[in-house]
Formats: structure tokens, sequence, C-alpha cells
């Protein structure tokens, strides 16, 4: 193991092979075995996202007067997402690091529009339950409480209940293209028209979304109207890091006028190094990511992502059907692409176990709850894979049929309980205590499977839940 920071430098080949070393246990996404977190084609196009990255690698978004040639590729990318979602030419908006980053500031956003415009100073937001975590980090940071919108049967945000959660605090409304779980659009349209009546501004979360469903449209996929082609809708974020296949990190946000985007700003102009003025949450921002963004957009075009939209659509059809093929599973909602979740629908079939058979053969497939379930993020890679995917569960859910012990081991046990566990405000402590002691300078293993687990569901993996079972079984036996 070498030090943190050697006494001496090393070689630039002794340095790359440690990093070709430290990948060796990561998922094996290259071969289409890991269902989220990465958009993959192949080597060649990862090799040339990287050229364009290292191009501008060390250039400087933070000024734009300073690098215009990022201010153009910034330009260029805000004007093809605008067209692409259907925008006017008064559609305006900034690059930004991811989808988070992309929340966060609609959040800050409208914030200070309700402060400026209508002295709101106890700031709330309607979000659906189904909303992506972000939502509730962006509350967290920016103090706007969040009032949950429930779920229809179908998954999809509850609009005949959002008329009922307006109040004079609200400050924006969200809805989700898709939401991350279930793969659901939300009813965009009749959203949007409550949102409009109240003069309430209506975002459109379409991180995942973005940059596929556009061309799923383009190539006769029906999908509803979500985009700014719905009157109500005021900004939407998008991510090119996903389905545009940018290097990360590299999302939009778009509003619908500049009266709304200069909100998102900050300007400072009494600190000694000058008047300092900056248009998201980072101040040093990564030229190497503009760079790959762009030249994404360009290398593809319209015709490549219509191409890429079209197997992943196949890839999602051919797994969608599988699984509902199967008479011990059921495909949640009714999704049209490009995600979806699943469950069982025989109680003799742990759908956590059958995750485990799964992480077994190799694949790596993320937890739901609310219901409990699997979940899986299509893309075009996935049309070599879906088959022996396919395969797998099949054998999977046999094995979990026929032993059904196997929902009292390993992660399906801990999932199962962390799932039903009640105080969740305790829950969420325990789990904050643990986590943030992964972060101590110097205090994690090099092999940090080791301390937090392999599975790369979400930020709370296998065995660091494995602790909290064991705290949460302790307490209970406590307390009699």
């Amino acid at each position: 193991m070498t030090a943190p920071l050697p006494d001496t430098g090393r070689s630039a080949q002794e340095v790359l092979a440690d990093l070709e070393r430290f990948a060796a246990g990561d998922p094996a996404y290259q071969a289409g075995r890991l269902w989220s977190l990465v958009y993959y084609l192949d080597e060649a196009h990862a090799d040339f996202l990287g050229q364009a990255y290292q191009k501008f690698a060390s250039a400087n978004g933070l000024n734009p007067t300073a690098f215009k040639s990022l201010k153009r590729m910034e330009t260029d990318v805000i004007a093809a997402t605008a067209q692409l979602l259907h925008g006017s030419d008064e559609v305006c908006g900034v690059l930004t690091s991811g989808g988070t980053e992309s929340c966060l500031m609609a959040v800050k956003t409208y914030r200070d529009m309700a402060r400026a415009t209508r002295r709101v100073r106890k700031p709330e937001m309607i979000v659906p339950q189904s909303a992506h975590v972000a939502w509730f980090k962006a509350s967290e940071y920016f103090g706007v409480k969040p009032r949950l919108l429930p779920l229809a049967d179908d998954y999809r945000a509850d609009a005949s209940r959002l008329e009922r959660l307006i109040n004079g605090n609200t400050v924006m409304i969200l809805a989700s293209a898709p939401e991350y779980p279930r793969g659901m659009i939300d009813p965009i349209e009749r959203m949007a028209e409550i949102a409009q009546r109240h003069h309430i501004p209506l975002h459109v979360d379409a991180c995942v979304g973005g940059f596929i469903l556009p061309f799923m449209e383009m190539n006769g996929v029906a999908l509803p109207p979500w985009d700014y082609r719905v009157a109500g809708v005021t900004s939407i974020s998008a991510d090119v890091h996903k389905y545009g296949f940018a290097a990360k990190g590299a999302s939009t946000i778009t509003y619908r006028s500049l009266d709304i985007l200069k909100h998102q700003m900050f300007v400072y102009e009494d600190w000694p190094g000058g008047v300092f003025a900056s248009p998201a949450m980072l101040g040093t921002r990564p030229g190497g990511a503009y760079a790959a963004a762009w030249g994404a957009l360009q290398h593809f075009g319209v015709s490549g992502y219509r191409d890429l939209a079209d197997r992943t659509a196949r890839a999602f059809e051919r797994l969608k059907g599988g699984i509902a093929a199967m008479p011990e599973l059921r495909v949640l909602g009714d999704p049209k692409g490009p995600l979806l979740g699943y469950a069982s629908r025989d109680s003799a079939v742990n759908i956590y176990a059958v995750g485990d058979q799964l992480d077994a053969r190799g694949w790596k497939v993320n937890r739901l709850q609310f219901p409990e379930g699997l979940h899986a993020m299509v893309t075009a890679q996935h049309l070599l894979s879906v088959d022996a995917y396919l395969a797998d569960l099949k054998q999977a859910v046999a094995i979990v049929k026929a032993n059904p012990s196997l929902a009292q081991q390993g992660e399906a046990a801990t999932y199962g309980l962390m799932a039903h566990i009640p105080l969740r405000g305790m829950v969420r402590q325990r789990v904050l205590d643990i986590f943030a002691g992964m972060y101590r300078a110097g205090g994690a293993p090099l092999d940090l499977s080791a301390q937090i687990g392999s599975d790369t569901s979400s930020g709370v993996r296998p065995k660091l839940i494995d602790r909290l079972a064991a705290w949460y079984v302790a307490r209970k036996q406590r307390s009699g």
C-alpha cells in the first residue's frame, strides 16, 4: 500500500498502473452487467470523450469572459437542449455539474423569486412521493419545506390531490419525466394547468429523460406531453451525462425566460477581489466537462441519438416483456422507458432474495422500497446483455421459490428489515453516524468494499445496512 502522499513522486506509468488495479473490483459495466450509474457505449466512445475532455482539462468556466471557448460550448449545449425540449427562443439556461446541482438550482431560484415577488418567508414546495432524493437534499440545503403529493394507483403523481396542497407559501411544484424508481411520467399537463391557474412555477425533472424521451418520440413512441410544449412548465432539468452520453458531470437547467433565470444567479459587488458573479452552484467549473458535453452532442446529432434511443427501447421492451412473462413477477406500473421497477406477485418469492441471486451471478441491481422491488435503468448497451439477464432472472426466481429460507439470509434479510423499521428519524441518525465515520482522513481502508459492501443501489450499502440492522435488533431486545 502506497502512502497517501509519497515523499518522492512516482512515475506516471506506476501511478496509472495503480489506477488500473484500483478499478479491478468495480462493477463490470463494460459488459452491460450494471443497471444504473453508468452510461457506457464502448471503448471508442469513451476514448473520444477522454480526448475532448483532455483538450480543456485545465480550462475554467468560472469567468465566461476569460474562456470564451467554454461559453460558446455552453451556449450551444443550452440551445440544443432548448430545441429538443420544444422551447422558444426565450428559453435560457446553464450547464451544471450534474442532475443534483440542476435540482438544487431550481429550488434556490424559486425560493428567491418568491421572496422577491411575493415576500414569501416560509417557503414550501410540492413534490411527488416518487421525486428523486436530490429534491429532498435541496429542501434541506435551502430551507424549503417539502409537501408530499401522494401517488395514484399507477405510481404517477396524483394530480387530483395537488390543488389542496397549494398555499401562500408554495414557491414551486415538481413533476418528473420520468421518475426514477419506476420510470413513470407524471401527469404534467394536468399539474401544469393547476400550477398556471395558481401562478405557481412548475419544474419538470427530466434529468433521466431529457436526452432520450425526445428521440423516442421522434421514433414513434407515444408519450404524454411533458416539456415546454405544455403551458405552465417553467423550467426543466436534463442531464447530458446520462442519455446524452457525455462525460460526467454535465447537466442542464433551462428556464422559460431570463426573468426567472436571474433569480438563480449570485452576485457580490463588495469583495476586495472584485465584483463577483456566478450563474450556478460551483465557482470553478471544469472546462473538460463542457468540451465532452459539446462533443457528444456534435458527434451523435439527431440521427445518432435516434439510433441510441431505438436500441434502448428495444432492450427495454425485451426486458419489460420478459419480466411480465414470469408468473411470479410484475412490472410496477406501465413505464414507457428507459427505466422500470419490478416486484414479486408470489408470496413465496422474496424479491430481495432474487436480487441476491442476481448479484451472485455478477449482475449489479438496485433495490427499491415502498413497495419492495428491483430496478433497472436500461441503455442501448443492454441490448447485448438483456437476454442473459432474463435467463439468470428466471433461474434466480426458481431458486428463491424452492428455498424460502433465502429471504432470511444475506442482503435479503437486511434490506427486508430496513424497509419495515419504524422510527425513521432514529434510522436516519444512525445511518448518518455510520456513514460519516467512513470519511475520516485515512480512516477508510483501500478496499472500500470491506467497509461498505459492493452493491451500488444507494449511498447506504449492504454492510452498512447490516450494522444498522444489528443496532435495531439489539435495541428491540433491550426494550423487551
